[in-house]
């Protein structure tokens, strides 16, 4: 007999496995070098990701496909690099353009102990944004120039990196086993316990669990 499972998310109906296992594939990718975006202006570009958000401008050279196009480099902390192709009489984006293929939002770790500072911060500097539980971490939402979704997120545990896809994979798990709709604090406890992980669990302020980006 065929059960009606039209409440139910189609998150929750796919059949493809989830787990930190490594899959039987041609081939086995390391890790992100870069992130490229179609860019405005260098001047409006280096004053949102260098100026609001503190990323070093690391390198700045022509296109190698399109030497009139300048191509900038930024470092988003952790030597991970983020990169725009910009021109110089080229205008800011009224907005954003969703679809298939389009970035949807850009996300960057931030300190917990700062959130406060970087909150006035985006504040002073004409940048509107929201605040929420996401779950297993703490999100703000903002826009940069061209009205691209910056999310700078609080990770609620400080996981250690060749751990977390382990960690997240398994709260994944535990929330489908408890019929949950989304991975809470409790999932990330759980998984983080089974596995016998030493972390440090950060202090954020309550907020809402809102469903995305509010203007």
């Amino acid at each position: 007999m065929e059960t009606d499972d039209s409440d139910v998310p189609p998150a929750d109906r796919s059949d493809i496995p989830v787990t930190a296992e490594k899959p039987d594939s041609a081939i086995s990718v390391t890790g992100t070098d870069h992130i490229t975006l179609i860019g405005s202006n260098e001047e409006e570009t280096v004053r949102f990701y260098r100026d609001v958000l503190g990323m070093p401008l690391v390198m700045r050279q022509p296109n190698l496909d399109a030497p009139q196009v300048t191509h900038l480099f930024f470092d988003s902390g952790d030597g991970r690099i983020i990169t725009f192709f910009v021109e110089e009489d080229r205008e800011n984006a009224p907005g954003q353009r969703p679809g298939v293929g389009a970035v949807h939002h850009l996300a960057f770790s931030i300190e917990a102990e700062e959130l406060p500072e970087i909150k006035e911060a985006l504040s002073e500097h004409g940048h509107r944004f929201s605040e929420f539980d996401r779950g297993a971490f703490h999100s703000l939402y903002t826009r940069d120039h061209n009205g691209l979704t910056i999310e700078l997120v609080v990770d609620k545990y400080e996981l250690p990196d060749d751990r977390r896809g382990e960690v997240m994979a398994l709260a994944q798990s535990k929330r489908v086993a408890a019929g949950d709709d989304y991975v809470d604090d409790e999932h990330m406890e759980a998984a983080v316990d089974e596995l016998g992980i030493d972390v440090v669990k950060n202090e954020v302020p309550d907020a809402a669990t809102g469903t995305g980006f509010q203007e």
